[in-house]
C-alpha cells in the first residue's frame, strides 16, 4: 500500500492489517495510538508496541519479543541501498513494486 510521504503510517495500518489474522504485531512507538490498540485486542492480535514517553498510563510491552523487529529493520536498510528504491524513481505504483520485488530477490541471494 502506497501512500503520499507527507501521510502519518496509522492512516493506513487498519487497512493494511484487515485481511490477516497474525498472533501479534511488531511495531514502533508511533503505531501506539488507543484507537489501533483497542483494534488489535478486539481482534485478539497481542499488541507488541512499545508506550510513547509521553503516556501517561503506560502498558506493558513484550520487549523480548519487540527485539525481533530488528530483522525487519535491517531489511528496509538493505533495500535502501538500492538508488531506485531509496529515492522512488518509478512513478506508477506496479513498477515501484516490481522494483522492489527484484531487490529483495538480489538480497534473498546474496
Amino acid at each position: 500500500m502506497l501512500t503520499p510521504g507527507q501521510e502519518h503510517d496509522l492512516a493506513c495500518a487498519e487497512p493494511l492489517i484487515e485481511n490477516v489474522d497474525p498472533g501479534a504485531l511488531l511495531a514502533d512507538k508511533g503505531y501506539d495510538a488507543d484507537r489501533f490498540v483497542d483494534t488489535l485486542s478486539q481482534r485478539q492480535i497481542t499488541p507488541v508496541i512499545p508506550p510513547k514517553a509521553n503516556r501517561k498510563q503506560p502498558r506493558a510491552c513484550d520487549f523480548a519479543l519487540y527485539c525481533e523487529r530488528n530483522l525487519v529493520e535491517r531489511f528496509f536498510n538493505l533495500l535502501k541501498h538500492f538508488r531506485a528504491i531509496a529515492t522512488r524513481y518509478d512513478k506508477l505504483a506496479r513498477n515501484f513494486l516490481a522494483g522492489i520485488q527484484i531487490a529483495a530477490v538480489a538480497i534473498l541471494l546474496n
